[in-house]
């Protein structure tokens, strides 16, 4: 199910994540960490893969639309 919230939201998590995090989530679900990155706002697309993210410019960062939220989900449950 799609989840939206604003860029500055998704930073937030990125933000507070433990080090480490964006390699743990990319071994678990068999990706290359720049996707990962890539999911949070990054734009390494040489290495990494759009990772059904869409971004629309606007106040707060603009707004992003998550159409799989398994990478944000386990970022969720690595603050909590």
């Amino acid at each position: 199910m799609a989840q939206t919230l604003t860029f500055n939201e998704l930073r937030k998590i990125k933000d507070q994540l433990p080090a480490g995090s964006m390699k743990k989530i990319a071994d678990k679900l068999d990706l290359n960490e720049e996707t990962v990155r890539n999911y949070f706002g990054g734009w390494n697309f040489e290495k990494g893969e759009s990772a059904g993210i869409h971004f629309e410019k606007g106040p707060g960062g603009g707004i992003v639309t998550i159409e799989d939220t398994t990478i944000l989900d386990m970022a969720r449950k690595m603050i909590d």
